[in-house]
């Protein structure tokens, strides 16, 4: 079976397609490459043996997106990760990430409409909760007011998707996936931002490898055990492997509901000092950092409820934080190795 993966050449987008491929799926990938690379689709094939089929254009382009889903036939599920997912930039481009991030999703709904396409996994985020009143979230816990741009078109989506689910029978299911490490144990993929990058990890390893001068610390006096904020980190291939038990879920037949939700991470929260210490751990070194202001539309401490997600979909995330922070290291000192 043939399945879509927009935002494929991206950090969570090239995981999920080696684990797709490992799997037996075919997938085409669609991305425009504005934070991604051309040869990844190269990565993958080396690690796989398979070379997924990959067309380059923009999803917010409505007449594009249309000849796309004329000329690809047989798609038979949707997995949707391509939109803008920086926090710190939405808050300063609020209008370029709900362009992006709504036209694009919906130029999709339509493609799935007109093509009588039915199942689609969407690239949820916990920032859909902003700053919950109670710890851990679960997917029944109350959706706040987004603290950022990017959240709200999180939001908005899911909104958009219930929506659409109802009138036009479609499956969907929507993974609220909280922070994202790490990289592939080959090393041959991993994230990559372009430019300065805005997470907290590459940050990390590209300070430790010399290519920035210092890792800045948002804030340090949150209410939190250290003063550092606090996120569940999860690392990028147990997420991926979820994205396909998602998919056969569907495929199968096996969804209990026209609109599923569900939270992946690992139950664990860890402050931004944890992080860092963990590669230090790891790496055996001293990594060079400072405490700065806080930073707009970061909320204090997030960690899920992974309970749902681990019973129903059959899925948990197996990877701890140290060895998230070794994988990132190694993924950094092979892209070192390279130049």
């Amino acid at each position: 079976m043939k399945i879509l993966v927009t935002g494929g050449t991206g950090y969570i987008g090239s995981h999920t397609v080696v684990e797709l491929q490992q799997q037996g799926y075919d997938v085409v990938i669609v991305d425009n490459l504005s934070n991604s690379h051309a040869g990844v689709v190269d990565r993958i094939a080396e690690i796989t043996g398979k070379r997924p089929e990959f067309y380059n254009f923009d999803l917010i382009d409505r007449e594009k997106t249309k000849t796309f889903f004329e000329i690809c036939k047989d798609i038979s599920g949707i997995i949707h990760f391509a939109a803008y997912k920086a926090v710190g930039e939405s808050m300063n481009n609020p209008l370029m990430y709900y362009r992006n991030n709504l036209d694009s999703l919906i130029n999709i709904l339509q493609g799935m409409q007109d093509n009588g396409i039915s199942n689609l996994v969407f690239s949820s985020s916990c920032t859909v909760y902003g700053q919950p009143d109670e710890l851990p979230v679960r997917e029944t816990s109350p959706i706040k007011e987004a603290w950022s741009p990017y959240g709200n078109t999180k939001q908005m989506s899911e909104q958009i998707l219930k929506f659409a689910v109802e009138a036009h029978s479609l499956k969907t299911i929507a993974l609220r996936y909280f922070n994202p490490i790490g990289a592939h144990e080959s090393a041959l993929i991993g994230e990559l931002p372009l430019g300065i990058p805005n997470n907290l990890v590459p940050f990390i390893t590209q300070t430790a490898i010399g290519l920035r001068k210092s890792l800045s610390v948002f804030g340090s006096d949150y209410n939190t055990p250290d003063g550092t904020a606090i996120r569940d980190y999860i690392h990028v291939v147990d997420l991926a492997k979820a994205h396909v038990v998602a998919v056969d879920r569907m495929i199968s037949g096996k969804t209990k509901l026209p609109f599923e939700i569900f939270n992946l991470g690992t139950g664990n929260g860890f402050s931004v000092l944890e992080v860092i210490q963990s590669f230090e751990k790891v790496s055996g070194g001293k990594l060079n950092y400072q405490i700065v202001d806080r930073r707009p539309g970061d909320v204090e401490k997030v960690w899920a409820d992974t309970s749902f997600a681990n019973e129903e979909l059959g899925w948990k995330a197996l990877k701890n934080l140290d060895e998230m922070m070794l994988s990132a290291w190694n993924w950094e000192k092979a892209l070192a190795n390279k130049k």
